[in-house]
């Protein structure tokens, strides 16, 4: 009988991590690249809503100052060279296309009342509205969902369209030092330190939404404990846990669909 092989020491194992950048145009590329894969993530999973739903992510040198989607464009078709540079007061800076004031009213609220956030998603799923609708949090029900536990909050108004800043920094306050907001009667919002972050962020809390209303349509969900919902969360629900899950997805729209990239 031959002899078992040796394992392979660990630290000759490859294991992706965020990468580290060497000077701000190499940062802010990257940022833009991952900006317009997440939208067109976004696209492919039904998030967007006519001309609703926005990412933005903050640029690396000019810090009050962000990337967004153009209004009007389908996430579907957007381009790293179709992104716009908006300044916080939502005047565009770079790029020929208008930014939606309306939306990016609440993602300068939060960029601004979150310096270290380096990335914001919103937009009008079909589940965070159903669940918006109901004025209700997350529960923990499931593994995943516990990484929302206690670190996502419920705005719990609705007065239109939000079109003024008091609105966006009454949405920013709501959020406060959490990962995500449920905005009532409107949809879901969160943010991270990378884009990776926050889109996962967004994707798994739209999943979780799902999952909270089937299960409540079959029966009674059953709780996790509180010490086992913290304890998983702690182990769940640090960005850089969202960066390594969302690096899948990653993969599969930038090797499908490499045109984003130009």
């Amino acid at each position: 009988m031959p002899p078992m092989p040796e394992p392979i020491p660990t630290d000759q194992l490859h294991f992706t991590l965020p990468p580290q950048h060497t000077s701000p145009e190499d940062e802010r590329r990257h940022r833009k690249e991952r900006l317009a894969a997440a939208l067109r993530l976004f696209g492919r999973y039904g998030f967007e809503e006519g001309v609703s739903g926005h990412i933005t992510v903050r640029d690396p040198e000019f810090t009050d100052c962000f990337w967004v989607n153009p209004f009007g464009m389908s996430f579907r078709h957007i381009t790293v060279s179709d992104l716009i540079l908006v300044n916080q007061a939502g005047r565009v800076v770079q790029g020929r296309h208008h930014v939606n004031q309306a939306a990016f009213v609440v993602h300068s609220s939060v960029h601004q009342a979150r310096p270290e956030v380096v990335a914001v998603a919103h937009c009008h799923s079909v589940h965070g509205r159903a669940l918006s609708a109901l004025g209700e949090l997350l529960e923990p029900i499931t593994q995943d969902v516990c990484a929302f536990f206690e670190d996502h909050a419920l705005y719990d108004r609705y007065t239109g369209v939000v079109v003024d800043e008091a609105e966006g920094r009454a949405i920013a306050a709501a959020l406060g030092p959490r990962k995500a907001v449920i905005l009532r009667n409107h949809g879901l919002l969160t943010v991270g330190d990378s884009v990776d972050a926050a889109a996962w962020w967004f994707i798994a809390m739209e999943r979780s939404c799902q999952v909270q209303l089937a299960a409540k349509a079959a029966g009674k969900p059953v709780l996790i404990d509180y010490k086992n919902a913290v304890q998983t969360r702690e182990q769940l629900g640090t960005d850089l846990v969202a960066w390594i899950n969302y690096q899948p997805l990653y993969q599969q729209i930038t090797r499908g669909e490499p045109d984003l990239l130009s």
